[in-house]
Parts: C-alpha cells; sequence; structure tokens
C-alpha cells in the first residue's frame, strides 16, 4: 500500500499543481517444485487525482493571466493476474493471463477574457489491456535459452471531449471519438552462455505499448504553448535486438550491451502551428506560442551501448558506474516528413552515472550518487536546445529492525540548473533545485 499527496509550483506567478494518489496491490503465490506445479494471484488498483493551473505569459515576460485551470482529474485503475507454474528437470514454464483496465477524464476552465474564464471542459475516455502468455526456459550445462509469447487486445472507448459556455452552459464542442481496438502478438527469444567468471548473451524482442489515458484526453498547457490530446492514437510497436556480455568477481563486475531498436508509431508532441492565431478546437494562441498535438508519427531507429561497472575497494566501500551511448533518429514517413532526420525530443546522446557506497556501520549505509546528461532537443523540430546537466545525490539509510528503515536523501545536493522545458518566447522549466527528503520504510 503506498500514497502520495504532492505540491509543485513553475516559477511563473498562479502556475501551480497538485498531485495526489494512492494504489495497492497483494500477491498469493506457491512456488513450484518437481512433484506439484506452482500458481500465482495478484490483484492492484490505483486512485490519482491532479489539479493544475497554467498561465499566459504577456510580451515582456512582465505579468501573467490565467490561462487553464485544470481542478479535478480523477483517475483510477485496476489490474489481475493468474499463472500457473511448472518445474521439470531442466525446464521452467509459466502459462498465464492478466488484464489491466484504466478511466479518467479532465474538467477544466479555459478561455480567460474580462477577468473570468468563460469556457468549461469535459474530457475522458476508458482504456483495457486483455492479454495471455507464456514463458520458458531452458538449461543445459553452460546454456541458458528463455522464451515467451503474448497475445494482447487493447480497447480504448467512451471517449468524449465536450466544452460549454460559463456562463450560460450553452454546448460549444460535443465530441465523441470512435472506440479504437488492437489485437498485437509479442515475444521475447533470448541465450545466454555462462564462460566461468563471465558470460554471453543474446536476445530478440518485439512489444508494445498504448496510448495513456493523458495522451488520448488531456491536453496542457506550459506558458503559451499548448499541446493537445488525440483520442486517435494508436499503440507504439517496438522491435529489438541487443547483444551482450560481462565479468564478475570478489573485485567487481563489468558488463556492455549492444542494442537496435526499431519503434513504429511512436507518439510524439507535433508542433502543428504558431501563434498569434485562432485554431479549431485548440482557439487562440498567444504571440510566440505553438500549438502542438500528440501524433502518431513514423518510426523512431535507435542503436547504442550500455556499460555498467562495479569496483568493491573494501568490504564496506564500492564504486559503481555507467554510461549510455544512444543514437536516435526520426523517420516521419507520410505523416510527418518535417521530423525525418531530426533527433526525438527529450533524448540526450549521453548519459552517464557515478556512485559511491559505504557501508559505515552494521545499521547505516551511506550513498552518493552523481547523475550527468548530455544536451538535448526540447521539441519536436530541434529547435530548441536544452544544456548538458550534472547533478549530485547524497543520502543515508538506517535500520531501526530487520522491519523499519529510516531515510535521509539530500537531492540535487549542488543546487544545479537542469533544463526540462522550454517554451517558444524563451520561458525556460527547471527540475527541482536542492531539497531534502525523509522517509520511514516499513517492510513485512
Amino acid at each position: 500500500v503506498a500514497a502520495y499527496d504532492e505540491n509543485h509550483r513553475s516559477g511563473l506567478f498562479g502556475a501551480d499543481a497538485r498531485s495526489r494518489g494512492a494504489q495497492a496491490s497483494l500477491t498469493l503465490a506457491q512456488a513450484p517444485s518437481p512433484d506439484r506445479k506452482g500458481w500465482r494471484l495478484q490483484a492492484w488498483t490505483l486512485v490519482s487525482d491532479l489539479q493544475n493551473r497554467s498561465v499566459a505569459v504577456a510580451t515582456g515576460r512582465a505579468t501573467t493571466t490565467p490561462a487553464n485551470d485544470q481542478y479535478e482529474t480523477p483517475a483510477y485503475g485496476f489490474g489481475f493476474n493468474a499463472a500457473l507454474r511448472g518445474v521439470r528437470g531442466p525446464l521452467e514454464w509459466e502459462l498465464g493471463a492478466d488484464v489491466r483496465a484504466a478511466e479518467g477524464e479532465t474538467h477544466e476552465r479555459f478561455r480567460y477574457m474580462s477577468g473570468q474564464f468563460t469556457r468549461l471542459r469535459e474530457a475522458g475516455g476508458r482504456t483495457t489491456t486483455a492479454g495471455i502468455y507464456a514463458d520458458a526456459s531452458w538449461t543445459a550445462g553452460p546454456w541458458l535459452a528463455t522464451g515467451d509469447l503474448r497475445l494482447d487486445h487493447w480497447r480504448a472507448f467512451d471517449a468524449r471531449r465536450r466544452e460549454f459556455d460559463a456562463q450560460t452552459g450553452a454546448a460549444t464542442l460535443d465530441e465523441t471519438p470512435a472506440g479504437r481496438s488492437a489485437t498485437t502478438p509479442t515475444g521475447r527469444a533470448g541465450l545466454r552462455r555462462d564462460l566461468g567468471p563471465g558470460f554471453l548473451r543474446a536476445a530478440a524482442y518485439a512489444g508494445f505499448r498504448p496510448p495513456s489515458l493523458n495522451e488520448l484526453h488531456r491536453p496542457f498547457r506550459v506558458g503559451n504553448d499548448v499541446t493537445e490530446a488525440n483520442a486517435a492514437l494508436k499503440p507504439e510497436r517496438l522491435y529489438g535486438v541487443e547483444a551482450g556480455g560481462g565479468v564478475e568477481g570478489r573485485a567487481g563486475s563489468l558488463t556492455a550491451t549492444l542494442f537496435l531498436n526499431r519503434l513504429d508509431d511512436p507518439v510524439a508532441n507535433v508542433t502543428i502551428g504558431t501563434g498569434p492565431a485562432t485554431f479549431p478546437t485548440a482557439g487562440f494562441i498567444p504571440a510566440g506560442g505553438v500549438l502542438r498535438q500528440r501524433q502518431n508519427v513514423g518510426r523512431i531507429d535507435a542503436a547504442g551501448l550500455e556499460l555498467e561497472g562495479r569496483a568493491n575497494l573494501s568490504e564496506r566501500l564500492a564504486l559503481t558506474g555507467a554510461v549510455m551511448a544512444t543514437k536516435a533518429e526520426v523517420d516521419g514517413g507520410a505523416d510527418a516528413p518535417q521530423l525525418t532526420g531530426k533527433r526525438p525530443a527529450q533524448a540526450p546522446r549521453l548519459a552517464a552515472s557515478a556512485g559511491l557506497e559505504w557501508k559505515a556501520a552494521q545499521r547505516l549505509d551511506l550513498f552518493l550518487a552523481a547523475r550527468h546528461e548530455g544536451a538535448r532537443f526540447e521539441d519536436d523540430l530541434n529547435t530548441r536546445r536544452l544544456a548538458a546537466a550534472t547533478t549530485l545525490n547524497l543520502s543515508a539509510r538506517y535500520a531501526v529492525n530487520t522491519a523499519t528503515r529510516l531515510e535521509v536523501e539530500l537531492r540535487n545536493a549542488l543546487d544545479a540548473e537542469v533544463a526540462t522545458g522550454r517554451t517558444g518566447d524563451g520561458i525556460t522549466s527547471y527540475d527541482a533545485p536542492r531539497s531534502l527528503r525523509v522517509g520511514v520504510v516499513y517492510v513485512r
């Protein structure tokens, strides 16, 4: 069981957000053995709500005025999984089925004129994903072969978008997009060879991701930039291969992985207009603002290298590190030819991390973690560059007993400026500054 309640400010007067939610899960299981089958039953549920206010920024950025008030965005989801598991000699297998369902909506005030909001909006819908799967692994000496197959049916339905005059209640927009569905087979096959102190491995896989309720139904605004939802989105489909290897010993470990991925129908925020202008559905976009819509855009090809290492400096002290280098490129095809050759938004070429782990006492662990992300683009057209940034986190964990742990974390200890977004009129959004988190973890 977990719950949260967070408040955020964007750095613009009148722009803030509050997010609340809770989730719970329950698992019942029996491990398989050579003389009996195993099984697993899981259920989970979650609820959330977001209140979000955005503003329009005047020329010169001296003042702001209200632009949108998403005063209620309730969402609810649940899921179930049932699996039968077995072991026979070198073979382990699992057969199962799962269901995931979600529904959500947004209630908003917008079109601020003469000191008040003049329009109301309701939008939302429901999604379900149901699947069956089979997993298996086979061990033969130093060899391990794995494979899994899935068949999923995704459905989006009960979509609606309605807008009203705030004074009279008269409908100004009433859309009920048609429901959408897709049935997708996916799978993965892998092979691993144990080499004693090291290993080699390879895998090929196919997967998919249905669009989220946010992408389907919830528009949002940052400064003078507006991004529209799209109830006609299709699921993304991923195809990939990877190969790698590693070594491990008392002194530490090192692993390397090369990968090649293709993502078909990726969901991107696509620029479709600039202000000052009035657009259907979205309405007026101010000067310097940009109108985008979530769209499926051809495909993304990505190739890269991942390195991870650990050096055990002593029984109590260890150094860790990781590097990920990725070359990614959009092929917009006929749907978005203007994006062909561009880099996906918010995707740096290089990301790296380094850490220090120290067991200072039997119950006390101290951690230092540094992370670097290279420069990236904020937008689909690669016109707004976000600078590279490095952050440092410090944390401590103290075990009160076997079930309770105290945690303290100083995030962004050096108070680095980490740009996360930039609007068309030059307003830059930043990640959280230096902050302190204190928590209690209880596990039974």
